[in-house]
């Protein structure tokens, strides 16, 4: 699950435990739950603020819960559909939002530090990777519609969609990625709540910083609005009842 605190004008949004935290209903309901519950502190007053979004462990998230799903297509849908609504919820937030990566960010834990305006990561260990390719899955065409909003490079979103690379901290920051890396996860937690105090001094409007991320993420507010086609559910489910069925031979 997940806590948030707030600490002056920055409020610190953690996924709690030593899990992978896999991307499954109950963890996506507290990530949408603390979110609602942020954008109703926001509206209240009390100034300026901004958000970090970080893990315990050694994962900041794994991606989708595909051992709970297994092949059904209500659970993947479902997992799809929630995903989406925390995006929607990051993208309209009226705050900076910064990702401070704790740990590995694979698959829809890739996607979901992206979803944040600035994304810091840990350097002594984890990395970011879309497996999709790996694993043998389709990417879903929301995921490569954001993965093109938040990388400028080609030849970057090559690397990270078609050769499933494992990208370390320094390698992602080299390839404008990320923003930066930092020598652990309290390091990298240190410098996003710097980072958010000085957004803080800018002394935006929420209101007008949120409306401004929409319009930056139009194509993406688009894309999930379309969500993930029958056709991709359908198959990804053949594709996990495959290898279920190969793993028991």
């Amino acid at each position: 699950m997940c806590t948030l605190e707030k600490r002056g004008n920055i409020y610190v949004l953690t996924l709690t435990g030593t899990d992978d935290h896999r991307l499954n209903p109950p963890l996506l309901d507290s990530l949408q739950s603390a979110l609602r519950r942020l954008r109703s502190e926001a509206a209240g007053g009390g100034g300026p603020c901004a958000l970090i979004t970080t893990a315990h462990g050694n994962y900041f998230s794994n991606g989708y819960d595909l051992d709970w799903a297994g092949s059904n297509e209500d659970r993947l849908l479902l997992m799809s559909t929630k995903l989406r609504s925390v995006v929607k919820d990051l993208i309209s937030l009226p705050m900076p939002a910064i990702a401070a990566v704790s740990g590995h960010a694979s698959a829809g834990g890739f996607v979901l530090a992206l979803c944040h305006d600035y994304v810091l990561m840990r350097k002594d260990r984890g990395y970011l990777y879309m497996s999709e390719l790996d694993i043998g899955l389709v990417l879903p065409a929301w995921f490569g519609t954001l993965l093109r909003c938040k990388i400028g490079s080609p030849a970057v979103w090559r690397d990270v969609v078609m050769r499933a690379e494992k990208m370390t901290a320094e390698v992602a920051v080299q390839k404008g990625v990320i923003d930066s890396a930092h020598g652990s996860a309290a390091e990298t937690v240190t410098a996003a709540v710097a980072l958010g105090e000085q957004l803080v001094g800018k002394k935006w409007e929420g209101h007008v910083y949120g409306e401004n991320r929409k319009v930056v993420f139009a194509g993406v507010l688009d894309a999930l609005g379309v969500g993930d086609s029958e056709e991709h559910v359908n198959a990804t489910s053949r594709l996990l009842k495959a290898k279920n069925v190969a793993s028991r031979l």
